[in-house]
């Protein structure tokens, strides 16, 4: 409706038609207006009417909640090799017959008068109470007001509670900057946590979730740590299930993350600075990422490494015949053996990491079996790392490791080195 023409350059800062630019020459090109939006809006509607009126309704009051009204398309079923074989009948199995009971729709009023949900004028008010919880904790509210201590703080979560920690991030940061936070909070959840857990965390602000997240896990995040576990009873094995769900570190800017389990699409997409691990992955991970390291101890999907301009991948391949180089958008990226001492230093560490946070197993056989192990790995890089410490064997420099690290002696090791004991206990906490 604005006028993109899918030139698929819209991390380069080169869209020819200025959609996706900032370069005055091109924003001049930009051909859309206010009006073509409204038209495309009349067009959906449109057709919409038209569909509905194909269906026999005229309001959208009448086919809300109609599950009764969907059936399965065998031909749509057969046309995906994912969804061959799946019988959507049992999910469909529970749900209330609604076509004739329509209250669902209606709400009371004070007075006891009964109107339409649509006519109650909403407003938005904080996702969940559990964010004013966290916030209000008395131990929480000394060390940001100190800028000084710690202290451990642990709550239930539920998949309606979303953004969850995003006010905390936003109190520790108007007293004290983006960096400027001294103290250490940690904070603990069980349960299955909403969109965008952890998003905007700070340095100096640790969670830990047994349990499960949806999408958008650690959006915008800045510093510190998010660690996802399964629960203690889970009866899955953490390596083959997904823990979180799509664009996890979505515009993540530092920080570090762990997931004993895998993640969903869009993993990192366009991580500029935080460092992950994770034990898989689906589809266009690593997609626009411009700085920051991935580690992924499992399978990913299709697309790695689409528009990757900055940042170091790692990916653990236990095919027989390099499956993974199948999955990887060469457009941009380049993709190896780890072949430098620095390298292979800088995936070590952050496994051994991993398997420190998370008690991950498949961490642990890796570790157990490095020197077998280590050889599985492909390590994926754009064109601005290729003269890095950890791509180029002949290239002397310092090796990150973490990002949520409050200086370069914890963080930073000369090629070649080696942590010494007190650097290790410090990793470790």
């Amino acid at each position: 409706a604005e006028g993109c023409v899918m030139a698929r350059v819209c991390h380069l800062n080169t869209c020819p038609v200025g959609v996706t630019s900032q370069k005055e020459e091109l924003r001049k090109k930009f051909p859309g207006t206010p009006e073509h939006v409204v038209n495309f809006f009349e067009f959906v509607a449109e057709e919409i009417r038209e569909l509905m009126a194909h269906m026999g309704y005229s309001r959208f009051e009448d086919i809300i909640g109609r599950a009764d009204l969907l059936s399965e398309s065998k031909d749509q079923l057969g046309r995906v090799e994912k969804t061959k074989g799946l019988d959507l009948k049992p999910f469909f199995s529970g749900i209330p017959n609604t076509a004739t009971d329509r209250s669902f729709l209606r709400a009371t009023i004070e007075g006891g008068a009964e109107v339409m949900k649509e006519e109650v004028v909403h407003i938005n008010g904080f996702s969940s109470d559990l964010d004013r919880d966290i916030c209000k904790n008395k131990e929480i509210k000394k060390v940001i007001k100190d800028n000084e201590g710690e202290t451990v703080a642990r709550f239930d979560i539920k998949n309606t509670d979303r953004s969850t920690c995003a006010m905390l991030a936003g109190d520790i940061a108007r007293a004290h900057g983006n960096n400027g936070f001294k103290g250490t909070i940690s904070v603990q959840f069980e349960g299955s946590a909403g969109q965008s857990f952890g998003s905007f965390v700070l340095p100096g602000l640790n969670i830990r979730l047994a349990g499960e997240a949806n999408d958008y896990v650690g959006k915008g995040m800045h510093g510190g740590e998010i660690v996802v576990v399964p629960d203690a009873n889970a009866g899955f094995v953490a390596a083959d299930s997904s823990i979180v769900g799509n664009a996890c570190l979505y515009g993540a800017t530092g920080g570090d993350f762990h997931a004993n389990g895998r993640t969903g699409e869009r993993f990192c997409v366009r991580n500029s600075g935080a460092f992950a691990v994770a034990e898989g992955a689906g589809d266009h991970c690593c997609e626009y990422m411009t700085g920051g390291v991935v580690v992924i101890l499992g399978t990913v999907g299709r697309n790695v490494g689409a528009g990757m301009t900055g940042g170091i991948g790692y990916f653990y391949d236990n095919s027989e015949d390099d499956e993974f180089l199948e999955k990887v958008n060469g457009e941009i990226v380049s993709v190896q053996r780890v072949s430098t001492v620095a390298g292979e230093a800088q995936l070590k560490l952050m496994v051994e990491r991993h398997f420190e946070k998370t008690g991950s197993e498949r961490a642990e056989e890796i570790l157990n079996n490095w020197e077998t192990e280590k050889d599985k790995f492909w390590q994926v890089y754009p064109p601005s790392e290729a003269a890095s410490s950890v791509v180029a064997s002949d290239i002397d420099g310092i090796t990150r490791v973490s990002a949520s690290a409050p200086d370069g002696a914890l963080c930073f090791l000369d090629v070649g080195g080696q942590l010494s004991p007190d650097q290790t206990a410090r990793c470790a906490d």
